[in-house]
């Protein structure tokens, strides 16, 4: 509790993150009943209460959306939470934008940080990798992951929770495993790698039919080309350089320029 009170937990989608936090709270609470735990050793400390926030749900009968859900049950559990709390947060913003998302979750984890001067047990998952850099700024608070391992292009769940962040949530391969279509799972990582690369992708290649048409116009051009000898190359095939005067040369190296700017 001194050295880590609050683990934010990150790794893929379907790696078992939750897995993680619904069995450390069934662990806790069998603990205090007295049972035995799948465990060959633990040492648990007393909880006054176990507080959960997991999945996603609406409330349309008080006109509550899925977000507004989360942010009232997220409050509800940092006010009435206590040092000797466990709680378990699972996703929190994620139903809004990005940065809103990622600010939210930064200030709560804060909160839970200094709660009461004290601070609260808490296992925290997300898919927000900014996270991590909490543990570099906060005492308290450390990083763990849910291990995976890349092999021939494909990624491996080795369903363990070890130290440190991750750096991916391999959402396109977890895409692939659900059978999306090959040509969607193959737009989407070369998406990926532009947004990596800070940049955006183009209108234009968002759009599968403006790719498929360019691609073609591409395939017709070449065979046109193959087809057809430009002017330049005619041009070229004349050229006996041995022959030519150093004027002469200037000349024809003007004449393929002009050439080859009019292709």
């Amino acid at each position: 509790m001194d050295e880590e009170q609050i683990l934010i937990i990150t790794g893929p989608n379907m790696a078992g993150k939750s897995t993680v936090l619904r069995q450390a709270a069934l662990i806790v609470l069998m603990a205090q009943m007295g049972s035995f735990v799948p465990a060959s050793k633990a040492r648990i400390g007393i909880v006054d209460r176990i507080f959960t926030r997991i999945g996603a749900s609406d409330d349309l009968y008080r006109g509550h959306s899925t977000f507004m859900v989360e942010m009232i049950e997220t409050a509800r559990i940092v006010h009435q939470s206590t040092p000797k709390s466990l709680l378990i947060l699972d996703e929190i913003g994620r139903g809004t934008s990005t940065f809103d998302g990622v600010s939210i979750a930064w200030a709560v984890i804060e909160y839970l940080h200094e709660r009461r001067g004290q601070g609260v047990k808490t296992l925290f998952a997300t898919h927000y990798h900014e996270l991590t850099t909490l543990a570099r700024l906060l005492p308290r608070v450390r990083n763990y992951n849910i291990a995976v391992k890349e092999w021939q292009g494909r990624v491996l769940f080795l369903r363990k929770m070890v130290r440190g962040g991750a750096s991916h949530s391999y959402g396109i391969e977890v895409a692939r495993l659900a059978g999306l279509p090959k040509s969607i799972i193959e737009r989407g990582r070369e998406i990926l790698e532009q947004l990596e690369a800070g940049g955006l992708p183009e209108l234009e290649e968002c759009s599968p039919i403006r790719r498929a048409r360019k691609a073609a116009h591409k395939q017709v051009s070449m065979e046109f080309l193959e087809a057809q000898p430009s002017m330049l190359q005619k041009r070229l095939e004349e050229v006996k350089p041995d022959d030519l005067t150093p004027m002469e040369a200037l000349r024809t190296l003007y004449e393929l320029k002009r050439l080859a700017e009019e292709k």
